[in-house]
């Protein structure tokens, strides 16, 4: 059965977003509405929305709103809004049929009004369309523009993102492709497809995107800019491929309702003009999931829902989450000053997705396109800053189900997101947007385990697993500012007093950053001490539950609120795949880890495979001499053969050049690897490996996922990463 929003012939979803035990409702589609008086997200930014405010209000059934956003050279006298845009009335709108090559072809029952604000309303008389043969055109001046009329929220903005979305889409469709979609919008049956989920979210969420654009430019020139971000443009060349997906292949989510706990890690490099005084400098950060009280008797914990709702007989997939996050930055100024900003900068901070519509596809991949939230820190402080994150394009590996109604084990995914921090200020009772504080640019990794209540963590006793982690220190005014330590080994649990003994073997190396700008590969070594692993006991407004939650400890555990030595994760039902958030990790001897992610998964005496493709995600870090590198796989191919395998990917780059003090926008980049040799060092180990470059980890017992470590030298470039490969359908 095909899966949907539920915008179509239910206009309510409802969904139970356990990471928070709160719900998230989506919006009535063609329901009359009596919201506040039209808003431009300029001057009113508001959290738990995305960064295109609605501007939907008073609007009756078939019924939208046309909002014209110019650069700033072409209406000058123009309403200045986010994007460096600015808005204006069109001198004239209408609304037409198209062909896939974006030719007119014909005309569609609408009629227009102006509403009170002077906004052209466009009622179509059949409804609003939900097919990507229609448009609507407004043209300002010498200046036509056009969007798609499917608009999710109703508020139809017309501007170089919605041009851009047309140009680039319709064209690239075959006939029958294209006719497929405009079949799948005008079938009144139950029987509903993913167009009717992609292009009303698609022509919304473009609108998302923080991208800005130059005053004096053209037409044409925005355009240009849009084609030259690369996540932009891998964005809408996934959704725009997603509604394509054969029938055969779909299928849906058995269980009611799956909750997970969500272990995730951002890796940043970005730009700050916080500071006055390190105004343009660029900046690594870490982002890390971690738990947030919400009351004086609950906490609210990474986590993501998936659900499976039935309305009027049709199946829908709906996916939210919510994950709150510490963040760590290292400001690298020009000549080689370093400044470390903690706690003491950055609250307490929260990445969520806007609940929406997920395809599983073969019973391996959830795909979705992911719109997230806005988010405000300081609202009592005299810096408020708001938070704004693009949309991106969702390609993860879902594990298998233990029952019919029991959900999948796992969800793993990585994926892209730039952003911006923006200074707040109040006015008439709402927060506008100033001065921009940051640029950033985020590679993360999100691994969703499936929570149970009553987990027992006895389960993971007298068991043998494979472990690998990435960890990052930051530590300006020492003689390494940034280190990178990457290490693998093996773990094997036993049974203590109510908390389980780690005796583990670890290999780890390091890469430093000195204080005087130059980059060395730094120690390496060995760790066999023991740790101990213990629930952490979650504080639900159902009461005190385990689900799932593991403190990784040296000695003594920290118990259900306590800052664990290492760092708090969490595991699957059956304990044979854990994960864990190291934060300030330091191991017995005072040996200093540092703050990322350790992935551990139960050792297979079954040979590695020698054959398949997976899906490679996942990113990597890379520093020479006056240059810091973020790169990001988007979903790359790995394919074994024998004792050889191949990686290719496109990626994203960011570029940090130190005394310039410049940051690149995300760049177009192909990665390929030469011929990988291959060995399976057993257990579940395996290696790749060629020239400089080297790949070493663990494969699952189920042969469908392999963590990898990335270490190379490219041209002088020392690079480190973490990857994540997961099978291909």
């Amino acid at each position: 059965m095909r899966l949907t929003l539920g915008i179509l012939l239910v206009s309510t979803v409802t969904l139970i977003a356990a990471c928070g035990g709160e719900s998230a409702i989506d919006g009535a589609r063609n329901k009359p509405n009596s919201f506040a008086a039209v808003k431009n997200p300029a001057n009113d930014f508001s959290p738990g929305s995305t960064g295109d405010s609605n501007n939907n209000s008073g609007l009756n059934y078939g019924e939208v709103r046309i909002t014209m956003e110019l650069p700033g050279n072409l209406a000058p006298d123009g309403e200045p809004t986010r994007r460096n845009l600015r808005i204006v009335q069109p001198d004239s709108v209408r609304a037409y049929q198209i062909d896939r090559n974006l030719k007119y072809i014909g005309s569609t029952a609408y009629s227009t009004r102006k509403d009170d604000e002077g906004y052209t309303i466009i009622k179509f008389e059949n409804g609003q369309p939900l097919s990507p043969d229609v448009v609507i055109e407004a043209r300002y001046g010498d200046t036509t523009l056009r969007s798609l009329a499917a608009d999710d929220d109703r508020d139809i903005k017309v501007n170089p993102f919605s041009e851009y979305l047309l140009l680039n889409t319709l064209p690239n469709y075959s006939p029958g492709e294209f006719q497929r979609l405009l079949d799948c919008a005008d079938d009144a049956s139950d029987t509903l497809c993913l167009n009717k989920l992609v292009w009303p979210a698609l022509a919304d969420q473009v609108h998302d995107f923080e991208i800005d654009i130059p005053t004096g430019a053209s037409i044409a020139g925005a355009l240009n800019l849009l084609s030259q971000r690369a996540d932009f443009v891998s964005y809408i060349n996934s959704a725009a491929n997603y509604p394509l997906l054969d029938d055969q292949s779909v299928s849906e989510i058995s269980a009611s309702s799956a909750d997970y706990n969500s272990v995730f890690l951002g890796m940043e490099l970005g730009q700050t003009f916080l500071e006055s005084s390190l105004a343009g400098s660029g900046q690594w950060g870490i982002r890390m999931g971690r738990e947030e009280p919400t009351s004086s008797q609950t906490y609210s914990y990474p986590g993501s829902t998936l659900a499976s709702l039935d309305f009027i007989g049709i199946k829908v997939t709906s996916l939210a989450a919510q994950i709150p996050y510490d963040r760590k930055t290292l400001v690298h100024q020009k000549g080689n000053a370093f400044f470390e900003r903690g706690p003491e900068t950055w609250d307490l901070n929260t990445h969520s997705a806007s609940p929406g519509g997920a395809t599983l596809d073969s019973d391996t991949r959830l795909l979705a396109i992911r719109a997230l939230y806005q988010s405000i820190t300081g609202r009592d402080s005299s810096r408020v800053i708001g938070w704004t994150r693009n949309p991106y394009y969702m390609n993860a590996y879902i594990g298998a189900a233990n029952g019919t109604n029991t959900g999948p084990d796992r969800a793993l995914a990585g994926y892209f997101s730039a952003g911006k921090a923006i200074k707040l200020e109040s006015e008439q009772g709402k927060l506008a947007r100033k001065d921009e504080l940051e640029a950033h640019y985020v590679s993360a990794l999100e691994l969703n385990l499936l929570r149970k209540e009553g987990f027992d963590a006895s389960i993971l006793n007298n068991r043998d697993y494979n472990m690998l982690y990435l960890a990052t220190r930051f530590s300006a005014g020492s003689a390494s500012p940034l280190q990178i330590e990457s290490g693998t080994g093996s773990w094997q649990v036993t049974a203590g007093s109510d908390i389980s003994t780690i005796a583990q073997f670890q290999s780890y190396t390091t890469l430093n950053r000195d204080s005087s700008g130059g980059v060395s590969v730094g120690s390496t070594g060995s760790r066999a001490d023991n740790w101990t692993l213990s629930s952490r006991t979650a504080r639900l407004s159902t009461g005190d539950k385990n689900i799932g939650r593991l403190n990784l400890d040296v000695n003594n555990p920290a118990g259900a609120f306590g800052q664990p030595d290492l760092g708090v994760g969490a595991s699957v039902p059956d304990g044979s795949l854990l994960a864990f958030n190291l934060v300030n990790a330091a191991s017995s001897g005072g040996a200093v880890i540092g703050d990322g992610l350790l992935i551990a998964a139960e050792k297979t005496p079954t040979a590695a495979p020698t054959s398949g493709r997976y899906r490679v995600q996942g990113f990597i870090m890379g520093m020479e001499n006056d240059f810091n590198r973020l790169i990001h796989l988007d979903n790359g191919t790995l394919e074994l053969s024998g004792s050889t395998a191949s990686l290719s990917s496109n990626t994203f780059e960011v570029l940090h050049s130190v005394d310039n003090e410049t940051i690149s926008t995300p760049a177009a980049v192909q990665l390929t690897t030469p011929l990988l040799t291959y060995a399976d060092g057993g257990n579940g180990q395996v290696s790749f490996s060629a020239g400089g470059l080297s790949l070493k980890g663990f494969v699952t017992a189920d042969q469908n996922q392999f963590f990898l470590l990335y270490q190379s030298n490219l041209n002088g470039e020392e690079r480190r990463g973490l990857l994540l490969a997961t099978k291909l359908p």
